[in-house]
C-alpha cells in the first residue's frame, strides 16, 4: 500500500510579519557600529530637515496671509465701502441741495468731493482687485458714473432755470444710482469682505502639518538618543542634545509667534473690520433714508414712493432688536466706538419724529416750512438732526478702522523674522546631529 503523505501545515501570515520585523530588527543589530551611526545620522538630519522645512513653510504661509489682511484684502474692503458710502453720500446731498432751489456751496463741494473720492478708490480697486472677480461690477460703477453725474448736471441746469424736467433728471439720476451703482457698490463690498475673511482664517490658522511634523522628528530624536545611549552607554551626546534644544526652541518660537498674531488678529477682526462693516451699513441706509426724505418733497404730485422707502429704510436702521443700529451696538462692543455707536443710535429717533414732523407740515399744504424743517441748519431741523447722527458713525468708523490697523500690524510684527528663524534653527539641528554622531564615528577611525 502506497504510503500516505499529508502536506506541512502553512505557516500563519502573521508568523511572516513578525518574521520580517524580526529580520529587520536582527539586520539593524547585525549593522557594525559605523554603519548603524551613519544610519542613525541620516535618520535624525532627514527628521531636522523635515521639521525645518514644515515649520519655515508655516511661518511663511502665515506671514504672507498676515501681510495681505494687512497691505491688500483690508484696503481693497475699505476701497470698496469707501466707494459705497461715497456714491450714498452724493446721492443724499444733491437731492437735499436741490431742495434748497438756489444750491448752497457747502452743498456742492461736498457732492463734488463725494464723486472725486468716488472715482479715485474705483480706480484703487480696479487696479488691486484686477483677476479677483470683480470686473463685471467694476465696469458698472466706471462706465455708469459718469452718466450720473451728466444727469445731476441736467437736473442742476434746468432748476437753475426754474423748469419743472430739471426733477425729473434727478429722479432718473436717483434711480439709476439705486438700480445700478449702489448694488454693483454692495456686491463689491460684500465680496472684499468675505475674501478679507478667508484671508483672515489664513492668517490665524492652527499649524496642523508643523505640529504633526514636530511629533515625528521628537520621536525621532528620542529614540536615536535612547539607542546610542545603549550602545555607548554615555547618557548624553552633546550634538543631539543641541539639536533637541535647537527644536524646542523653534517649537516653542513657532507656537508662540503664531498665538500672538492668532490674537492680534482676531482683535482686528472682531474689535476693528466686523464693527466697521456693520457701522458702515448703517450709515449707508441712513444715507438713503436722508435722500429719501428730500425726493418726497422734490416731486410734488402726490407719489409717496420714497417715502415708504424712508419708511423701510427707517425699520431696517433702527434702533431695536435685528436693525443696523443694534447690529453696529453690538459689533462695536468691546471696541473704542462702543460709546458713539450707542449715541448713533440714541440720535435716531428724533430724526425720525422731526421727519414726521415734516410730512405732516407737507400733506397740510405748508410746503415751504416742510421745506425749511427739511434742510434747514437749525439745531432741530431734520439735516442736522441726520448731520448728528452720519457725525457720529463716522467717528465711530474712524476709530474701529484704526483700532483695525494698530492690532493687524501687532500680528503682522508677531510673525516677522519667523521664517528665517525656523530655518536657521533647522540648519542648528542638522548641525548638532551631524557633531554628536560624527564625534562617535571619529572613535572608530
Amino acid at each position: 500500500m502506497a504510503a500516505l503523505r499529508t502536506a506541512a501545515p502553512a505557516r500563519p501570515a502573521t508568523g511572516n510579519r513578525l518574521g520580517g520585523r524580526a529580520r529587520l530588527a536582527g539586520g539593524l543589530a547585525g549593522l557594525t557600529s559605523p554603519a548603524w551611526l551613519r544610519l542613525m545620522l541620516a535618520a535624525v538630519a532627514a527628521a531636522s530637515v523635515l521639521w525645518g522645512a514644515a515649520a519655515a513653510w508655516t511661518a511663511g504661509q502665515h506671514a504672507s496671509a498676515a501681510g495681505n489682511v494687512v497691505t491688500a484684502s483690508e484696503p481693497l474692503s475699505y476701497d470698496a465701502q469707501q466707494i459705497y458710502q461715497s456714491l450714498s453720500d452724493a446721492d443724499a446731498t444733491e437731492a437735499a441741495a436741490f431742495l434748497a432751489g438756489v444750491e448752497p456751496p457747502a452743498a456742492r463741494q461736498r457732492y463734488l468731493a463725494d464723486v472725486a473720492r468716488a472715482a479715485s478708490y474705483l480706480e484703487a480697486a480696479t487696479a488691486a482687485a484686477g483677476g479677483q472677480g470683480q470686473a463685471g461690477r467694476l465696469t458698472v460703477l466706471s462706465t455708469e458714473l459718469p452718466v450720473y453725474t451728466g444727469l445731476v448736471e441736467s437736473a442742476r441746469a434746468d432748476n437753475r432755470l426754474g423748469l419743472p424736467v430739471g426733477a425729473a433728471y434727478l429722479a432718473e439720476a436717483s434711480e439709476l444710482m439705486r438700480s445700478r451703482l449702489l448694488p454693483a457698490a454692495d456686491g463689491l463690498y460684500q465680496q472684499e469682505n468675505a475674501q478679507l475673511s478667508a484671508v483672515y482664517g489664513q492668517a490665524a490658522g492652527l499649524p496642523v502639518l508643523a505640529l504633526i511634523v514636530a511629533l515625528i522628528a521628537a520621536v525621532v530624536l528620542i529614540r536615536v538618543q535612547r539607542q546610542l545611549a545603549r550602545r555607548t552607554r554615555r547618557v548624553l551626546n552633546h550634538g543631539l542634545v543641541l539639536a533637541s534644544a535647537a527644536g524646542i526652541i523653534s517649537l516653542v518660537w513657532l507656537l508662540v509667534g503664531l498665538s500672538v498674531a492668532r490674537a492680534q488678529f482676531s482683535d482686528a477682526r472682531d474689535h476693528g473690520s466686523a464693527p466697521v462693516q456693520a457701522l458702515a451699513r448703517a450709515d449707508i441706509a441712513a444715507l438713503r433714508a436722508h435722500a429719501d426724505e428730500s425726493l418726497t418733497l422734490i416731486h410734488r404730485s402726490g407719489q409717496d414712493a420714497y417715502q415708504a422707502d424712508f419708511v423701510a429704510v427707517q425699520k431696517r436702521l433702527g434702533p431695536g432688536r435685528g436693525t443696523l443700529l443694534t447690529a453696529a451696538i453690538t459689533g462695536a462692543a468691546g471696541s473704542p466706538a462702543a460709546r458713539t455707536a450707542a449715541g448713533a443710535a440714541a440720535a435716531a429717533p428724533p430724526w425720525y419724529a422731526v421727519d414726521q414732523r415734516v410730512r405732516a407740515l407737507d400733506d397740510g399744504g405748508n410746503y415751504e416750512a416742510a421745506v425749511q424743517l427739511a434742510i434747514g441748519t437749525g439745531p432741530s431741523s431734520s439735516g442736522s438732526l441726520f448731520r448728528r447722527l452720519q457725525a457720529r458713525l463716522t467717528t465711530a468708523i474712524d476709530a474701529d478702522q484704526a483700532e483695525f490697523r494698530t492690532a493687524a500690524r501687532g500680528g503682522q510684527d508677531a510673525l516677522a523674522g519667523l521664517e528665517a528663524g525656523m530655518i536657521v534653527l533647522a540648519v542648528v539641528m542638522v548641525a548638532g546631529c551631524a557633531w554628536g554622531l560624527t564625534r562617535r564615528l571619529a572613535e572608530y577611525g
